[in-house]
């Protein structure tokens, strides 16, 4: 039994989104592989793995945005399981670079806090991505770096707003939160 198959006719675009196209799927691979993730553990924080990168990052978020980093929040923050989120915050807190506190809201309730471990942990990872920008940058202009970062910013922001259909100012947070 033979079926018939529609040829898909190539797109007509421009040369300029061709270019962004193929640019976003490469740095979705590095992305997808936590390239900078990876370094950054290498250079600055050798023996913790990805995961509990993003949970020290996902505190500091929840803390930073004014909410109280419970492990249900962080979990949510992450799209975690819950019982996944916990086991990881408790091989941080023995690791000494998170800690259990009491919510003044209600005592019942435990925050998960950054330790001065924790936050110079983040601060070097964080130190260690930018050089990894500022490299890969060197032999830009000033005026160059300014311009692709405000467009860059841009167009993340309008590609989630596209990708999401929600309001440009809830994108401009989204990005903002993530910087």
């Amino acid at each position: 039994m033979t079926q018939d198959h529609a040829t898909l006719e190539p797109l007509e675009l421009s040369e300029d989104i061709a270019r962004i196209g193929h640019s976003m799927s490469m740095m979705r691979v590095m992305m997808g592989r936590r390239v900078i993730g990876r370094m950054a553990i290498a250079r600055a924080a050798p023996g913790i793995d990805l995961s509990q990168l993003d949970i020290l990052d996902a505190v500091n978020r929840i803390t930073s945005d004014g909410g109280e980093p419970t492990v249900g929040a962080i979990a949510e923050a992450m799209r975690i399981d819950p019982s996944r989120g916990s086991r990881l915050v408790a091989e941080l807190v023995t690791r000494g670079l998170l800690k259990r506190d009491a919510s003044q809201e209600d005592g019942r309730r435990s925050l998960i806090l950054l330790t001065p471990s924790g936050a110079a942990v983040l601060a070097e990872i964080r130190a260690v991505k930018h050089s990894i920008i500022e490299s890969a940058t060197a032999d830009w202009s000033a005026e160059e770096r300014t311009i692709f970062g405000e467009l860059f910013e841009r167009f993340i922001a309008g590609f989630y707003q596209a990708a999401q259909g929600t309001d440009r100012s809830e994108c401009e947070e989204t990005v903002q939160a993530a910087s």
